[in-house]
């Protein structure tokens, strides 16, 4: 159900998402109670917004004091250009506070993008001291006009279009600059993103996943046949999305928050959600299987696949990641398939036959009795089911 909205927000026409305020108070006011002054003197980049209804600069804007900044930049992407690149709409048309300013240009404004701007003076800021005015170009945030932004900001906060994100990521990693940026956790698994994980280079927010968001969205807004969430919050139409989470490198307290585990023969005898079944080593990798992260067993010194959600308890005092069942090559051998299958073949649940090839892609464990699609193959002695993409990972000594 979530992918299905997710794909949904990605290729509907009207898929402008728009983050509710109390979603950015919640998460930054974690990073605040790890380090009140993680924000204090700095210059903060909202690109990829639109500043006039974006919650990201309200919030920025109406707490510039309380939190230290030294400037705060917003830029938006031209109306004409998000249509045509992205096929997105936006959420509302132009205020009166744009509409009625001076340097508003009717001519140009659905052609460039516009940037405002707040900078620390001798008195209260607020966010009627936010300044606009139209950038050269679109404010595609690939551009060099917003590359310029990024390189005179020190932190980087937004929510970039789901479609960009790989693109999103590889721009923030240009720099050396902090970001707090929301996405999907499938983006865990890209190759582009993954490595980032696995070197302590980018990490989970604070908000788990696994109460999904609501955004903001233009009525007419096309649902997933399956939604069965709130449509409206305020008057204004919604949208949830599961597995959605924020992606940084700002350090806060969660993370550093050790799993409370059990032995492996506890878990066994205990954990209702194992029912009683020993843990199954993988056919293809060394390493054993543990379905959910509460069954992860503290005694246990050897190679283990976790569900990715295991992100969002990670913590780095506790546990080593050494890669991902991809069936790609990653940068511990430990992480390495251990053989790969020759002519495999997937048996469907009709009696119909295809080809094997996700064999290779995930891990896989022996079977008896399947329950649903199963493979063979010539190197393998027996049935074969898949798992879902399973981090590795092995605990610190």
């Amino acid at each position: 159900m979530g992918s299905e909205n997710f794909h949904n927000a990605k290729t509907a026409k009207n898929d402008e998402f728009y983050t509710q305020y109390p979603d950015i108070q919640k998460e930054i006011n974690a990073y605040l109670e790890y380090d009140p002054n993680v924000f204090k003197d700095k210059t903060i980049l909202l690109p990829c917004d639109d500043p006039e209804w974006s919650n990201f600069t309200k919030f920025f804007a109406q707490n510039f004091d309380n939190l230290g900044l030294k400037k705060l930049i917003s830029t938006s992407y031209a109306r004409a250009s998000k249509l045509k690149k992205y096929g997105q709409m936006d959420l509302f048309e132009d205020t009166d506070y744009i509409t009625k300013d001076p340097n508003y240009q009717s001519n140009i404004d659905s052609e460039k993008g516009k940037i405002f701007t707040l900078t620390r003076k001798n008195k209260k800021v607020d966010i009627n001291d936010l300044k606009w005015e139209y950038l050269n170009g679109d404010g595609d945030f690939r551009s060099d006009e917003i590359k310029r932004l990024r390189d005179e900001a020190d932190y980087i906060i937004t929510n970039p279009p789901f479609s960009l994100f790989r693109d999103f990521i590889s721009w923030l990693f240009e720099t050396d600059k902090k970001f707090l940026v929301i996405g999907n956790m499938n983006a865990i698994t890209y190759k582009e993103i993954f490595p980032l994980i696995k070197e302590n280079k980018l990490w989970l927010g604070v908000s788990s996943f696994n109460q999904g968001m609501y955004f903001f969205v233009p009525k007419g807004f096309k649902y997933a046949s399956t939604y069965k969430f709130e449509r409206e919050i305020n008057g204004q139409s919604v949208n949830r999305v599961a597995g959605v989470c924020w992606f940084t490198n700002v350090d806060h307290g969660r993370r550093h928050q050790p799993l409370q585990l059990m032995t492996m023969a506890d878990n066994i005898k205990f954990n209702k959600k194992l029912k009683g079944q020993s843990y199954k080593k993988y056919d293809n990798y060394d390493a054993i299987e543990v379905p959910y992260n509460d069954a992860i067993p503290n005694d246990y010194d050897g190679v283990m696949g976790v569900p990715i959600t295991f992100l969002d308890k990670y913590c780095p005092e506790q546990f080593e990641i050494l890669g991902i069942t991809s069936g790609r090559e990653e940068f511990d051998p430990l992480a390495y398939p251990s053989k790969k299958y020759e002519n495999a073949i997937q048996h469907n649940k009709d009696g119909s036959t295809t080809s094997g090839s996700k064999a290779n892609t995930r891990a896989t464990i022996l079977v008896d009795n399947p329950q649903g699609i199963y493979y063979t193959a010539d190197n393998c002695n027996g049935k074969l089911e898949i798992v879902y993409a399973r981090i590795l990972i092995r605990k610190i000594k």
